[in-house]
């Protein structure tokens, strides 16, 4: 399992706190590397020794082409050391890593959890009988065989402790004649898993609930098959994870350019015996200090990319699967049985009368901290002086004021409704409505506000340019549809309320009309104005046409 070290480091002062995490030796760089180093270092020596006891001895009379021994070893030293430098290796290993430790988190988050749909099966699946409490553990105990039998599939550690059916008879996962049918299936489609059947069964288990009425709707239902597609997606998704690895071709890449560079830096960061400073260092004669700093970085980040590549085996750093097994069963099983429809006692909060505490108390006062901040709270912002505004930026501000948009100045519009007038006997009951004097009162008053508007535009008139005079204009057209508007309002109502009474006319048993009601009506259809009788003739007349 992954070594956790986050305790250690969650406090950073003085010097870092990376310190104490350098001697550790489990999931360690040194425990990854240092056989490589070892090797490295043991060739280094061995090839500083032939050069400087055996190659350098002059009594022995070593020529190849007119050239010593020594000589040619040194033009080799110097050959690697120049056009080692050409390997990309920094660019390669990096972008190779960063892949690795992208994909190596993605599959710790692709495997599934089976907590998600415990919790669905507790809360919906009802019944508190051994038949509710069978379909519950059966649906969960499905759910945790299939994650089993994929992670058997991509895990070597799963898969020596569940080699066969016979072991997860063994544990409890697996009935025995669910292995029956999951054996002649195999025998049946050889060629492909069968992780998806105890998924496919616990599917079928929900689906009878809820034709036994232990779901109450179709829509908890739905999110129960929800959420086992969900289960099996993750599922599946591992089974690519190990079947589609990172490219062969460029693993081949990175491990080439990592050995081939430090094959040639045993060789370029020899000592030689010449008048060059950089290759006769008294350093580098007795140990080559940045040559193994050198293959600690870059042959620890080959390593980290190796432990990392298949998470899902015996390295420090991959995932414990089997406390994963064993939690998952252990969990399920507790949400949907033991925990099933029950919850604690409801009971008052200490904070019940006050709604909500003012701050929750802490065990030291010392450890108080302040609230914290926005980044912009003592952001210090100068204040604008309005005497500094130029002559030229006043009369703007005036000439955007003046081109404000007309519905500013909508004036409003009143409704009023005719006044009902109540008659009643001990035979009849009657309802009149006096329509003509609400609707002059609305007549002269709208006239007379009217008016009043006009007088005061006209003594404005004669000071104000053509632009203003435009503006008033189609101020005055747009209260005149306002008016017209509420014209056509009050025939709506008054045809509304005409039938309204027709209605109750036609309810009251041999009840006439008063001869005051009669006038009344026409009355107001005589005192139409001529200008409504000549839009209604226009418009009955382009009715005809």
């Amino acid at each position: 399992m992954t070594v956790s070290y986050t305790a250690e480091v969650a406090t950073c002062s003085h010097f870092g706190c990376f310190w104490k995490l350098l001697m550790r030796w489990r999931a360690s760089i040194y425990k990854i590397i240092w056989v490589d180093l070892l090797a490295f270092l043991c060739c280094f020596y061995f090839t500083a020794v032939i050069y400087r006891y055996a190659l350098r001895d002059v009594d022995k009379p070593y020529y190849l082409y007119n050239l010593q021994p020594p000589s040619i070893f040194e033009d080799i030293v110097m050959y690697c050391h120049s056009y080692s430098n050409l390997i990309p290796l920094s660019f390669v290993l990096g972008f190779y890593v960063g892949i690795i430790i992208e994909r190596w988190w993605n599959q710790y988050i692709t495997v599934p959890w089976p907590d998600p749909l415990a919790v669905y099966v507790s809360a919906l699946v009802r019944g508190q009988d051994e038949h509710g409490r069978l379909m519950r553990r059966t649906i969960m105990r499905y759910v945790c065989l299939a994650l089993t039998m994929v992670l058997s599939m991509i895990s070597p550690v799963i898969k020596r402790r569940f080699p066969t059916y016979d072991q997860l008879i063994e544990v409890g996962l697996l009935n025995a004649n669910e292995a029956n049918i999951m054996k002649a299936m195999d025998v049946k489609f050889p060629k492909h898993p069968k992780y998806w059947m105890p998924i496919v069964w616990a599917a079928s288990i929900v689906t009878r609930a809820r034709k036994e009425g232990r779901i109450w709707d179709d829509f908890s239902l739905k999110s129960m098959i929800d959420e086992l597609n969900k289960f099996r997606a993750g599922c599946n998704m591992l089974i690519h994870y190990d079947t589609i690895s990172v490219p062969l071709v460029y693993t081949q890449v990175v491990t080439l350019a990592v050995y081939s560079y430090f094959v040639a830096a045993i060789f370029g960061h020899q000592w030689i015996d010449r008048d060059i400073k950089h290759y006769n260092n008294v350093v580098s004669y007795y140990f080559p200090l940045f040559s193994t700093l050198e293959f600690f970085f870059f042959m620890g980040w080959l390593k980290v990319a190796e432990t990392l590549i298949c998470p899902f085996g015996d390295d420090d750093d991959d995932f414990e699967l089997n406390w994963l097994i064993d939690r998952n069963l252990q969990v399920s099983y507790l949400i949907v049985d033991e925990m099933h429809n029950d919850h604690p006692q409801l009971v008052r909060d200490q904070y019940w009368d006050e709604v909500f505490p003012a701050e929750l108390p802490y065990a030291v006062e010392s450890e108080r901290a302040e609230h914290p901040e926005a980044s912009t709270a003592r952001l210090g912002i100068p204040k604008v002086n309005t005497a500094t505004l130029t002559k030229s930026e006043v009369s703007l501000e005036h000439d955007f004021t003046d081109f404000d948009d007309e519905d500013e100045y909508n004036p409003e519009v009143t409704i009023r409704f005719a006044r009902r007038e109540f008659t009643w006997s001990k035979s009849s009951v009657s309802v009149s409505y006096s329509l003509d004097q609400s609707r002059d009162t609305l007549d002269s008053k709208i006239g007379e506000e009217m008016e009043d508007e006009v007088d005061a535009r006209t003594l404005n008139s004669s000071s104000k340019d053509d632009f203003e005079r435009l503006k008033e204009k189609r101020e005055r057209e747009r209260v005149n549809r306002q008016i017209q508007q509420a014209a056509l309002a009050m025939e709506l109502l008054k045809g509304e309320l005409g039938s309204n009474g027709d209605s109750a006319g036609s309810s009251r048993t041999n009840v006439p009309r008063k001869n005051s009601e009669v006038q009344t009506d026409r009355s107001y259809i005589s005192q139409r104005r001529p200008d409504e009788d000549k839009d209604s003739k226009k418009s009955s007349d382009d009715s005809e046409k």
